[in-house]
């Protein structure tokens, strides 16, 4: 019996060494599990601290926004999502260098980002960085976005728009929204805005087309017949003009603004010597009235000025003016008789240069003095 126990520790070896194996597995089992759970917690907190950010975000305090995206991120760096949060704050609490390393990390991982290149887009636009900005918003437009993607774009090019018009840079406002209305679904309220956008930018005939395509869709809508009828009054359309502005003047919200611009609109056409269809008489009626109140309002600007019309008068100031009015005045008597079929035109000419002088020299006039000078500027426009 005795001489059997030399045999039996090193059956007992295997056993042993499984149990070490065993333990060994259990306790990277265990380690890696504790791991585990720790690195969820660490993003669960920064979840927390990321919704407590946002939700600042929203109750207009984006200093505190920007502690808690910080703080999240030390639980998840690697977080891309929390690393553009932080960046957004960061602009929007005025650390642009620093806003700007954080979201230029993430471009360099996916620069086709449209998220991060709007993001990008937005910096430069507080820096009022005109080329950076068309360089990010385009990107952004033109890139990769999550979700509906036609929208998303659309308010890029919107907002980049809103930018450059804030800017005073009229050429290329007017560029983006040339390539924005292709893409314009037919919603009235859209084209209303558009073509809002279009008059700030300067380009009356555009907003004119977008006034009335928001029309086509709602007829009735009473800021798109108000703003055709400014459009094309400021196109010198006022047979247009006097259309839409006669039916924005009916709706209380736009009356106060249209009516005068009616007034104007109304006056101009009845006073255009040009105007097809009417008579020689009445022509030469217009054309006597037109040169009576040109002939007012130069003497009123005369003795405003206190102008001296005995000394010697140059080309087109005010005492030359009144030298060629008082001289071509009794002429006018002829201007039915054919020898003298130049003189209406000559005295349309005067007409129209005393109402741009005097406006130069006595301030912006009113009524028939405004109506004349205003069918100065395009005679031939008048009656479309």
């Amino acid at each position: 019996m005795e001489a059997a126990a030399p045999h039996a520790f090193p059956l007992r070896r295997p056993v042993v060494l499984a149990i070490l194996v065993t333990l060994t597995i259990l306790g990277f089992m265990i380690v890696g599990h504790l791991v585990s759970g720790y690195r969820v917690r660490q993003k669960q907190l920064a979840q927390k601290l990321y919704r407590r950010g946002v939700n600042a975000q929203r109750a207009g305090n984006p200093d505190r926004a920007l502690e808690d995206f910080r703080a999240a991120l030390t639980y998840d760096p690697d977080n891309d999502q929390l690393q553009l949060s932080l960046g957004r704050a960061l602009r929007d609490t005025g650390r642009l260098d620093e806003a700007e390393a954080y979201l230029l990390t993430l471009w360099e991982r996916t620069p086709q980002d449209s998220t991060i290149n709007l993001a990008l887009g937005r910096l430069a636009a507080r820096r009022g960085d005109v080329q950076e900005a068309l360089r990010y918003y385009h990107n952004a437009i033109y890139g990769v976005w999550k979700s509906d993607a036609e929208a998303s774009r659309r308010m890029a090019r919107l907002e980049l728009i809103e930018f450059l018009l804030q800017q005073n840079a009229l050429a290329e406002a007017q560029s983006e929204l040339l390539a924005l209305v292709p893409t314009l679904p037919r919603d009235p309220q859209l084209h209303v805005r558009v073509a809002q956008l279009f008059a700030r930018a300067q380009d009356y005939a555009h907003a004119l087309s977008q006034y009335q395509a928001a029309l086509k869709e709602d007829r009735d809508e009473p800021t798109a017949m108000l703003g055709a009828g400014q459009a094309a009054f400021q196109l010198g359309r006022y047979r247009t003009a006097q259309t839409f502005l006669h039916s924005a003047a009916a709706d209380a919200t736009a009356e106060s603004t249209a009516k005068p611009l009616l007034d104007t609109a109304n006056l101009i056409l009845a006073s255009d010597p040009y105007r097809r269809g009417i008579s020689d008489a009445e022509r030469n009626r217009r054309i006597r009235s037109a040169f009576d109140f040109a002939g007012e309002r130069l003497n009123k600007c005369v003795l405003s000025r206190g102008v001296d019309l005995n000394g010697t008068p140059s080309a087109n100031d005010l005492a030359s003016l009144k030298a060629e009015w008082t001289a071509m005045k009794p002429k006018l008597r002829y201007m039915n008789r054919q020898f003298e079929s130049d003189l209406p035109d000559q005295a349309m000419d005067l007409v129209f240069r005393i109402e741009q002088q005097t406006e130069k020299d006595c301030g912006p006039p009113e009524g028939a003095d405004l109506a004349l000078l205003l069918i100065s500027r395009d005679r031939a426009g008048v009656d479309r």
